[in-house]
């Protein structure tokens, strides 16, 4: 992507900095304005003060008293300005950034986290954005009022001595060009902290997910091994950082010293030679270098900021860039013929193909299940009917429609999927099965009394908290309320995917029993449970192997073949 592209996705993060947000910008700026105009009046008066005690001054003690006092007035004004505004716009402009991240982040399709680290966002919303907020907005008004002064202070040396400002832009090169030598290894510096701390935090992630199994194996020391190797990469990281930001900060202070002794010396020659520098013009020229000195102190180190954040906002916007749900044709949320598969052919890694011709056909409100050993393709196939993906060969048609035409949003309303990991958010049980929208309330007690929660409910109250990803539930009461959530969406048709592979055999078959009685459904089912009770329930099973669907039919029709299917349900009975 050319970098006129990536600046092109830069540009709204950039603009919701400063989004509804321009007037306490402006204030903050006015702020600026008065702060600098009183740093150098009070620059001034220490040059007219030092003329009058020479004989060399035409204003009087009382003027000069008079002028020093509207000095501070005008610092007390913008220091009551910065405290009114420069936090709100701080504070402001960060929440905005994170909620329109956050909105983009919703936009991308329900294929986004298939081959997506998830940990790039987390760094992105956490670690990168208080980077951001340190290195560029906070500077930035810090940067404005110091560049403001550095106008008046150069205005003022000119109309004092024009030779002498010519001289001190000469020496002002050096830390220029310090600047811009360290400020792209300053930018590189900070993208390898972020990029080490998204993989530190996608390993906590991990070691925090798989606790139990980490626990259960005994592989703690290995782990902790992980950990480690991470946590250095980062220390390193922020080491290579550090030493580039000293660098910064050394060279632009060695540079500005070089400047301010360099005209203090001229300037000390000047007046003594007696070319129209007074001792008083002497004196406020090597003050007002401070304001010069001031931006080739803090400019570099404001640039290589902004430079970092910009290079943290593109790393966000090219992410957010990706899977973003296509448009595509509008459908009604109904199902009346069936969803039929023809020459499905689909592969995670080019030449290693997962499913091969995989021909299906389901009948509208019918319930079917995918059965097979583990790596068959029955999940595969499950995902591919949720749009996880569009780089497949075949169809997928759901009432003739080809899904790859078929719009992201319509799609959602057609169908839901149950999953074998319920995620339950650390609210109401009524919030996690209504998912924080407005239903009827005869809408709500339906998916209650059809999903088995009215048990719950009763007992615990629909207000109960269900704690962290549901650590208040048990197992088969996350599934239920996955089955009321999905009911309570009225989509047609109802995608299963190992709902009950965590479960007992009783609550299994409980939940299973829920979605079979769930008449008006078209409901497809990846099961591990091969139950008698419920498979004789089916409208159709299709056995799959390697990749292909080797048998079809109902459960006897497949008992009675005494084929695949035959050998799979044997084996789960011996168990």
């Amino acid at each position: 992507m050319s970098k006129e592209e990536i600046k092109a996705l830069r540009r709204p993060f950039i603009k919701e900095l400063f989004r509804n947000n321009k007037f306490n910008l402006t204030m903050t700026v006015i702020a600026c304005f008065l702060a600098a105009t009183s740093e150098i009046v009070v620059s001034w008066l220490i040059k007219d003060i030092s003329d009058l005690i020479s004989g060399d001054s035409s204003m009087g003690f009382k003027t000069l008293l008079l002028i020093a006092i509207g000095g501070f007035a005008l610092m007390g004004v913008a220091w009551i300005l910065d405290c009114v505004f420069l936090s709100e716009f701080r504070s402001k402009a960060m929440k905005q950034y994170r909620e329109y991240a956050f909105f983009r982040l919703m936009e991308k399709g329900i294929q986004a986290f298939s081959g997506e680290n998830s940990s790039l966002y987390i760094s992105a919303l956490s670690n990168d954005v208080n980077t951001i907020e340190r290195d560029f907005i906070n500077m930035l008004q810090n940067t404005i009022q110091v560049g403001l002064a550095f106008i008046g202070a150069l205005a003022v040396m000119i109309y004092l001595s024009p030779l002498l400002t010519l001289i001190a832009i000469g020496f002002s090169l050096l830390p220029i060009l310090v600047s811009a030598f360290l400020g792209d290894r300053a930018a590189k510096a900070e993208k390898e902290v972020s990029d080490r701390k998204e993989n530190y935090t996608g390993m906590m992630k991990d070691a925090l997910t798989g606790f139990s199994v980490i626990k259960s194996f005994k592989a703690e020391r290995s782990i902790a091994r992980m950990h480690d190797a991470s946590n250095e990469g980062v220390a390193d990281a922020s080491k290579k950082r550090s030493k580039v930001t000293i660098n910064v900060a050394y060279a632009s202070n060695f540079a500005g010293g070089i400047l301010q002794f360099g005209v203090f010396f001229v300037a000390a020659a000047m007046a003594l030679s007696g070319k129209g520098i007074t001792a008083g013009t002497a004196i406020v020229f090597v003050q007002l270098l401070n304001f010069v000195l001031a931006p080739i102190q803090i400019f570099p180190t404001f640039y290589a900021g902004a430079k970092s954040s910009f290079g943290l906002i593109d790393k966000l916007a090219l992410a957010l860039n990706q899977n973003i749900e296509d448009e595509g044709e509008q459908v009604k949320p109904e199902l009346t013929e069936g969803i039929t598969v023809n020459d499905l052919e689909f592969s995670y890694e080019e030449g290693r193909p997962v499913l091969k011709d995989v021909d299906i056909d389901m009948k509208a409100g019918g319930c079917y299940a995918l059965v097979g050993g583990s790596g068959s393709g029955k999940s595969t196939i499950l995902n591919l009917l949720m749009a996880s993906s569009k780089d497949y060969k075949g169809e997928i048609l759901y009432d003739g429609k080809e899904l790859k035409r078929v719009s992201a949003g319509s799609l959602y309303d057609l169908v839901s999927i149950i999953q074998q990991n319920v995620f339950v958010f650390n609210s109401t049980i009524r919030d996690n099965i209504t998912m924080f929208s407005e239903f009827p309330e005869e809408e709500i007690d339906r998916a209650v009394r059809m999903s088995g929660l009215k048990q719950l409910i009763d007992e615990k109250g629909a207000d109960y908290l269900c704690g962290e990803n549901g650590s208040g539930l048990s197992g088969g009461e996350r599934q239920r309320i996955s089955i009321a959530r999905a009911l309570l969406r009225k989509t047609p048709v109802l995608l299963v995917d190992e709902a009950t592979a965590a479960l007992d055999a009783e609550t299994s078959f409980e939940v299973l029993d829920a979605i079979l009685k769930l008449d008006g459904y078209t409901r497809v089912i990846v099961t591990h449970d091969l139950d008698e009770n419920i498979l004789r329930r089916l409208n159709g099973l299709f056995a799959l192997k390697n990749g292909v669907v080797s048998e079809q039919g109902t459960f006897d029709e497949l008992m009675e073949k005494k084929g695949y299917f035959y050998s799979l349900y044997t084996v789960s009975q011996s168990v």
